[in-house]
């Protein structure tokens, strides 16, 4: 068991399946060294995690909901490791994409959950760069969409 496996076992945290592309594109492309992830969508097991936060959804449950687009990044992120999450080398940047209203400011506040949850998994390793923007809405109503780019060897 990976380091990072160990953390995630710690946090009481099984990584799902990978989502699959709900379009045309791909989960992710590598590039070299780097593995850029297609944004992930807040959503559990239970379904999707739907809000606009500013109006129906509190930045604790948005931070909650950014929390579970990382997960979904580090699941398609194993899958590009081919299982084996002990090459991951680091996070690099994450853009993170709050559904809020026009006066809504703290999307950064939203996007901790998923900065966080990285940190906490992979340690230093997780910790990364970031924008944290907007979004006057985003697919099927959600709350966050998150996309990420990871180093791996």
């Amino acid at each position: 068991m990976s380091s990072i496996e160990s953390r995630l076992a710690e946090l009481n945290v099984t990584l799902p399946d990978a989502p699959a592309p709900a379009a045309n594109y791909v989960p992710f492309v590598q590039v070299g060294n780097l593995v850029h992830i297609s944004g992930q969508i807040s959503q559990t097991s239970a379904g999707l995690i739907k809000g606009k936060l500013g109006a129906d959804v509190t930045i604790e449950a948005g931070a909650e909901a950014a929390k579970a687009c990382a997960i979904s990044l580090l699941a398609q992120l194993k899958k590009a490791c081919g299982g084996d999450l002990s090459r991951v080398v680091r996070a690099v940047k994450l853009t993170g994409f709050v559904n809020s209203t026009a006066d809504f400011t703290d999307q950064p506040k939203v996007i901790n959950g998923a900065s966080d949850f990285l940190v906490a998994a992979l340690g230093d390793a997780g910790r990364h760069a970031r924008s944290a923007v907007s979004a006057a809405s985003l697919p099927f109503g959600v709350a966050v969409e998150i996309e990420g780019i990871f180093e791996i060897n």
